[in-house]
């Protein structure tokens, strides 16, 4: 199936906004879906086991899930254990809490209202105010391209000698990639997602095997210490795991693809669809986390390590791809191919990369990836405020508005990352005093 033209919508937009059955007010301006070319797709049936249906809403938690295992991710993790061994194993917990938290209600929001998270923060705000968050977002999705495109480029140089500079222009070729598979349908899509997350799983327990890291110290990481904040270069590797981990265009993106499923509107349909979202993305990070925090502080051979990290890269330029179309069709109603959609991307993504490996060689990509990362957290609460306030928001929601329980998990996550990036400001500002 071909993607549609430029601007095209493929479903009319009433003047009145229709009546929403299952006790879901619709307050959000009724408009076309984002990715309308995979929207309610893939049946779900009806009638079959529980286990069934858990497998025909599989999927989506694995795209969002690759936030942890790409090379940005790698770039702070290998920065926090070479430094301060197992101590900020604690943050990718706190991360990995998060981000689940976050993942089921964006899954909700997508679910019960129809309407990914781009599309409502258009509906609730301003035009001035809804340019301002497209362009906090698309600098966040640039600064996860860059280290997407300096993670390939490190392991096409440790795999085949390539040099960076020729390494990060091959990247732009990875277009064609996201192309063939959107082509194929969603499930394709999934498909080599969850391959290649099983590649890289691989090679994660073969590294794991040789090196035995030392369960008690992993354990002891654990436990939050308090000179996370007293010490502004550990904060500032704290803040880009973060960043790496819950990754706030992944919001956006799974408050859309959680509605690739075809599903009914009454409200006991959505319900279950809500309840099998939110188990399938937190079934994903719970897996990608066990994967990921015993590498912590640990020296892995090149080669696994290279074939792991390319094989990330690729799974992060397919969430990417589709992140960018989202925040573009949701917050400006203005649609491009996807091909087109991602060449504008990777070359945004290009052009520093390149600069920097003029200027500062080789040994500029490792603080450039952490950079990346620390870019993508100081955008989170963009995301994440709208967010809890979406879903916890009856008018908008209806019967399907977070419970109070949730809201108070949810609130004091989206204050401690304001405050937590607010902190790091006044630390740079201040040198550290």
């Amino acid at each position: 199936m071909s993607p549609p033209p430029v601007d095209s919508h493929p479903e009319p937009l009433p003047e009145t906004p229709p009546p929403r059955p299952g006790g879901v007010p619709w307050r959000f301006e009724r408009t076309a879906h984002s990715l309308p070319e995979v929207y309610g797709s893939i049946a779900v049936p009806t009638t079959a086991s529980f286990w069934k249906k858990l497998l025909a809403f599989a999927g989506p938690g694995y795209l969002v899930a690759v936030g942890y295992m790409d090379p940005g991710n790698w770039a702070t993790d290998i920065a926090g254990g070479a430094r301060y061994g197992y101590a900020l194993l604690s943050m990718i917990m706190v991360s990995n809490l998060m981000a689940i938290v976050l993942q089921a209600l964006s899954a909700r929001l997508g679910i019960a209202s129809g309407r990914d998270l781009a599309q409502a923060c258009r509906d609730a705000y301003s035009r001035p105010v809804t340019i301002v968050l497209w362009v906090l977002c698309e600098i966040a999705i640039a600064a996860c391209d860059l280290a997407e495109v300096l993670g390939a480029a490190i392991a096409l140089h440790l795999l085949f000698g390539i040099p960076l500079i020729f390494g990060v222009c091959l990247t732009a070729l990875d277009v064609l990639i996201v192309l063939s598979m959107q082509h194929r349908g969603f499930r394709w899509v999934e498909g080599l997602v969850v391959l290649l997350i099983l590649g890289i799983a691989g090679c994660f327990a073969v590294e794991l095997w040789f090196t035995q890291p030392n369960l008690v110290d992993v354990a002891r990481g654990f436990v939050p210490s308090s000179e996370i904040a007293r010490n502004p270069d550990m904060l500032y590797i704290a803040i880009g795991i973060l960043g790496a981990t819950v990754m706030p265009h992944n919001l956006y993106l799974h408050s859309s693809i959680v509605q690739t499923r075809k599903y009914t509107d009454d409200e006991a349909s959505r319900k279950e669809a809500i309840r099998f979202s939110t188990i399938d993305s937190t079934i994903a990070f719970d897996d990608a986390y066990k994967l990921l925090s015993p590498l912590l502080g640990t020296t892995m051979a090149s080669v696994l390590f290279a074939t792991a990290l390319l094989l990330s890269g690729q799974n992060a330029t397919l969430t990417g791809t589709l992140a960018g179309q989202i925040v573009m069709e949701g917050f400006l109603s203005i649609r491009l191919r996807p091909w087109l959609r991602r060449l504008i991307t990777r070359l945004i993504a290009i052009v520093p990369a390149i600069g920097v490996l003029v200027i500062y060689g080789d040994r500029g990509t490792g603080p450039l990836l952490l950079l990346s990362q620390v870019i993508l957290s100081l955008q989170l609460p963009f995301a994440v405020f709208p967010l809890v306030v979406f879903t916890g928001d009856r008018a908008k929601m209806g019967n399907f508005a977070a419970p109070l329980w949730l809201r108070a998990i949810a609130w004091p996550m989206a204050v401690f990352i304001a405050a937590l990036n607010a902190w790091l400001l006044w630390q740079t500002l201040t040198g550290g005093s």
